[in-house]
């Protein structure tokens, strides 16, 4: 064999290992008893992902919690190299970066079509901030859902909050209670349905889908429907992980996420219309549970507060902790997300 022929060869092979041996990917992936989202989309694409992109790959998912990881942990599990993929529950990682949860601040994004705008208009801000800070690729941003707000006390709007206990998802939903006059107490989903139960809350904000999951309508009488985030997740990819494929296999496996992605934001919607009837004992009701919360109405008092929080609350409380780690996160966000509400 003619010698350049061979040193091409060799080459070949050595920029391509990833052709050459099957690549492990472990994932560690949302919590087994979030919801539907993890249930019928993210575990069975994942499972899957060799058949549908054609990768030589084998995957190992691991739920969050079936790991004995905390949820908050995302973004360092990703770091250290421990697994290749995450899925990233944005509230709770926020508190090691805090950029993430300027994607989703209370108030910004009170319907799919804000939230989709928004998002995409901050993501690469976070992408660069989850490259530098923790060696990631932030390959797609999800939503689980409208939060709302379930009560054990009737309650007929955000003024009856007062003085009363409510989990929170994260420093932004805390911080709006608080100025509610509520005390925002941050715990794990799983311990929610009980710590409602017994009263250790009140009330208690998640989107309707994970609330009939986690068998919520149990514990409370009241549900106000008032949309205050969306609840962000996503995904994102160990950069040294990522490097065991090639520029082809990359976007093989990029566009695939990409297209999951796309398919959860469809079905989160899906999801939260077909909850909230269930619910409320409305139908139909096809993929939850049939309860009987009472649903007290919006009024336009509290739809005003929600939408004042942006300027008000979330974002001034945010812009600070989030300048302390990043001098140009508050800078970013105005020129993205602030300039299309015109702030």
């Amino acid at each position: 064999m003619p010698t350049k022929l061979i040193v091409a060869v060799f080459a070949t092979l050595m920029i391509t290992p990833a052709s050459a041996e099957t690549i492990t990917l472990r994932v560690l992936g949302q919590p087994s008893g979030s919801g539907l989202i993890a249930q019928q989309k993210e575990r069975p694409f994942f499972e899957k992902l060799a058949e549908k992109t054609g990768l030589d790959v084998k995957v190992e998912y691991l739920p969050v919690d079936v790991a004995g990881i905390p949820d908050t942990d995302g973004l360092r599990i990703l770091k250290s190299g421990l697994f290749d993929i995450v899925s990233i529950r944005g509230p709770q990682v926020s508190r090691d970066e805090p950029s993430v949860l300027g994607l989703d601040l209370v108030g910004l994004n009170t319907s799919y079509v804000a939230g989709k705008q928004h998002i995409a208009a901050f993501q690469p801000f976070v992408d660069s901030r989850l490259q530098t800070q923790f060696n990631a690729k932030l390959l797609g941003v999800w939503p689980a859902g409208p939060q709302v707000i379930f009560c054990k006390p009737e309650v007929t709007g955000l003024a009856d909050l007062k003085g009363l206990k409510v989990r929170v998802g994260d420093q932004s939903a805390a911080n709006f209670v608080a100025k509610l006059g509520a005390t925002g107490i941050s715990m794990p989903f799983g311990e929610v349905q009980q710590s409602l139960a017994r009263g250790v809350v009140d009330c208690a904000i998640t989107g309707p889908a994970s609330a009939n999951s986690g068998g919520w309508p149990e514990a409370t009488t009241t549900v106000l429907p008032i949309a205050l985030q969306l609840a962000v997740n996503g995904y994102a990819v160990n950069q040294n992980s990522l490097k065991k494929f090639t520029p082809d296999q990359q976007a093989k496996l990029t566009a695939a996420i990409a297209e999951l992605t796309t398919d959860i934001w469809a079905f989160s919607e899906e999801l939260y219309e077909d909850a909230m009837r269930c619910n409320t004992g409305a139908t139909p009701c096809n993929r939850g549970v049939s309860y009987k919360l009472k649903e007290a109405p919006a009024s336009e008092a509290d739809l005003k507060a929600v939408a004042g929080a942006v300027s008000d609350v979330s974002l001034p409380i945010w812009a600070k902790q989030c300048n302390a780690v990043a001098p140009a996160c508050e800078q970013s966000w105005r020129t993205t997300v602030g300039a299309q509400l015109g702030l």
